[in-house]
């Protein structure tokens, strides 16, 4: 199977490839690599296999060792530890999150970074008619917003001069590179690695660069802290404080504290930068080709965050953004199409029969394909290629909520994610913001489509103009 597979992979795009397959196969298949290449591999989108990997059958499938050792950038932070690390992790950043403090700075970063930030760089552009890719401002801002977070700074790559900022491209290059590991036979990287060469050494590179940047920040912020130059927290909220108090006593399988704190953070800043700015990339890209759907969102913007009396439009929040019910179906039929984390790589470590009968031995690479779930007639319909957002509203107009082994764009079971509301929030403040004020045209010709990297992003960006609305 492998020369045709290859052959697919590296002429098309690899998430439709995979989908093609999993329909002529009644959503999962077996794919049998070369010998000693350690590629035999189970590809699935049924949601009952999904269920029972990720909730029913949870112990069983950990990270595991085969996870980190492509992941390996990654540390030891909460995305890829296990056991009774992962759980104490998940505990203290759930803790930290349903702080009120920290709601409260987290909707303030967000409507500072909109207000002082995106718009104006908005209004410069559209009045200048200059062409922009909206997907590289998206990965700025929340690239610039969770830096403000983390780190209680703003590094403003995000303005009209659009500066570069080695480590918010370095993010996206090591995420190209690690796609590489899974379509690649282990060996392969591996002497790439040891070589310092192709994929690998943009990996090493990118890796560099980030550290360089987080381990900067960090010492800032420490210094800050040894020099109590910082606000008490109680007085002032410090998330970046606030985890560097948590985490001081754990240094994780490395034993290093600095380097486990490291790991936690680089943990948050590909959560916080990537799943939101793909969601609001892919948004407006449907946006251009549904314009009806376009108008319905501000339609609902006038009705219910508009038409009251004395309003302004920095004058909603989020308690009001809930209320967008259409914007929110918008929003959830992009993460169906196109969810960040476009697939899960998963491993038993003892023999399973899956719900779709399919046996998996111990150490089994298993593939969980969400791209491909959101394609499935047997899921989600016979329109399931469409973007729909109706799907996602009741007939009593509230929000319709589906399990996550069948929407699993927030992750499924104990590993689901923790800033789904937040992200949410984040992304309605930033798409109605910009869609009730322009209209976002795609430039002619721009193709678009996904590129190889473990989030799905878009190969050329989106290349747009925006037309300004008149009052």
């Amino acid at each position: 199977m492998f020369p045709t597979v290859l052959y697919y992979l590296y002429v098309y795009p690899p998430h439709d490839v995979i989908t093609y397959a999993l329909k002529r196969s009644d959503g999962t298949f077996f794919f049998k690599g070369p010998w000693l290449a350690d590629l035999d591999i189970l590809v699935t989108a049924n949601p009952l296999d999904i269920h029972h990997i990720m909730s029913k059958n949870f112990n069983n499938y950990p990270r595991g060792e085969k996870f980190r050792s492509i992941f390996n950038i990654l540390g030891d932070g909460f995305s890829s530890s296990d056991g009774e690390l992962w759980a104490s992790q998940r505990r203290t950043i759930m803790s930290l999150l349903k702080l009120p403090s920290f709601q409260s700075l987290f909707e303030r970063t967000i409507w500072n970074k909109v207000e002082n930030g995106l718009w104006p760089l908005l209004e410069c552009l559209s009045k200048s008619g200059a062409n922009l890719d909206l997907q590289d401002i998206f990965q700025r801002f929340a690239f610039d917003m969770i830096c403000t977070l983390l780190f209680d700074h703003d590094p403003k790559s995000m303005s009209t001069e659009c500066p570069n900022i080695p480590c918010e491209k370095a993010l996206s290059e090591a995420e190209e590179a690690i796609f590489h590991r899974h379509i690649r036979p282990q060996i392969f990287w591996k002497v790439q690695r040891l070589l310092n060469i192709g994929n690998e050494k943009k990996l090493s590179n990118a890796w560099e660069t980030i550290d360089q940047f987080i381990y900067t920040s960090l010492s800032q912020k420490q210094n800050e802290l040894t020099n109590e130059k910082c606000e008490p927290l109680e007085e002032k909220f410090n998330y970046c404080a606030t985890i560097i108090k948590e985490f001081k006593d754990q240094s994780g399988a490395s034993g290093d504290a600095t380097k486990f704190l490291r790991d936690n953070v680089l943990n948050l800043m590909v959560a916080g930068r990537d799943s939101t700015s793909s969601t609001l990339s892919w948004l407006f890209y449907l946006l251009s080709q549904y314009p009806k759907v376009e108008d319905k969102i501000r339609e609902e913007l006038d009705a219910k965050l508009l038409k009251k009396k004395g309003r302004e439009w920095k004058d909603f929040i989020t308690k009001e953004l809930h209320n967008l019910v259409y914007l929110h179906g918008a929003l959830c039929e992009v993460l169906r199409l196109f969810p960040p984390i476009s697939f899960q790589h998963k491993s038993p470590i003892q023999s399973d029969v899956l719900p779709s009968g399919h046996r998996v031995n111990k150490n089994t690479t298993i593939i969980l394909s969400y791209y491909s779930m959101g394609r499935m007639i047997s899921i989600w319909g016979e329109d399931c290629n469409k973007f729909k957002p109706e799907r996602w509203v009741s007939v009593g107009g509230d929000i319709k909520h589906q399990p996550s082994y069948k929407f699993p764009a927030f992750n499924v079971g104990p590993r689901a994610c923790l800033g789904k509301d937040m992200s949410f929030s984040h992304m309605k403040m930033v798409a109605a913001t910009i869609i009730y004020h322009y209209h976002v045209e795609l430039l002619k010709g721009h193709s678009v489509f996904p590129s190889r990297s473990i989030l799905l992003k878009m190969k050329h960006g989106l290349n747009v103009r925006l037309i300004k609305r008149s009052k």
